[in-house]
């Protein structure tokens, strides 16, 4: 099946309301043309799933600040906001609900959701404010947290290079959080700097299998 179709209709098929996960790392690897299209869209009320919303200091919007620019995100879960002064200032105005959660839970949270997992003890958060809400167990004599699973309706995530099936190779880190959260969302659009036909890619380099991925967008020009 060729999965490959316009930025426009792929972004079309997310609802407002929606939950929705963005690879990247620490800015590398974000998805910034679907970002941008989203935003163009104006879809909002959405609840954000990613590693943290760049850096934003920049002189420009970049990444995931649009979104903040346009007041679209009614929550973020994330484990990073520093360099970001919009996440400050909109969750002291009181429009946004901001969930920190330390980066290596964060992920797992996502793999367990991918994996369908019900959910995983952790020591990291114990005593802290991370910890409050939560279920608590002694295991061996030492507490732990109960992290539960992380699903989304939607995931955007930026591959190198994907075939038209959708199999997929990532550069440097951004393979830390795109792979998975393809694993862990009902509706995956996958941004590619180059599309080709199957079989161009040699099967063992395939670090994401097109059985994952709905929709393939081919953008040759990089939106950080």
């Amino acid at each position: 099946m060729n999965k490959v179709t316009t930025i426009e209709e792929a972004i079309s098929r997310i609802k407002p309301g929606s939950s929705i996960m963005i690879g990247g790392f620490g800015g590398f690897g974000i998805p910034g043309n679907l970002v941008n299209e989203v935003a163009r869209q104006n879809i909002g009320d959405l609840t954000i799933i990613a590693e943290d919303f760049s850096d934003g200091y920049k002189s420009y919007l970049k990444g995931n600040t649009v979104l903040l620019e346009k007041h679209l995100v009614k929550k973020a879960i994330i484990s990073f906001a520093g360099g970001q002064p919009r996440v400050t200032q909109q969750v002291f105005d009181g429009t946004l609900d901001l969930e920190l959660v330390p980066q290596g839970t964060l992920i797992e949270r996502i793999r367990a959701g991918a994996g369908g997992i019900g959910g995983f003890y952790t020591p990291v958060g114990v005593g802290t404010v991370v910890a409050e809400g939560k279920e608590t167990r002694e295991i061996d004599g030492k507490l732990y947290l109960l992290e539960k699973p992380l699903w989304a309706n939607v995931a955007l995530v930026k591959a190198y290079k994907a075939d038209t099936k959708g199999n997929a190779i990532f550069k440097y880190n951004s393979i830390s959080f795109n792979p998975v959260m393809a694993m862990a969302a009902d509706l995956v659009i996958l941004e590619a700097e180059e599309v080709v036909e199957p079989g161009e890619i040699e099967p063992d380099r395939v670090q994401l299998p097109g059985v994952f991925v709905d929709l393939v967008v081919e953008q040759k020009q990089v939106a950080l």
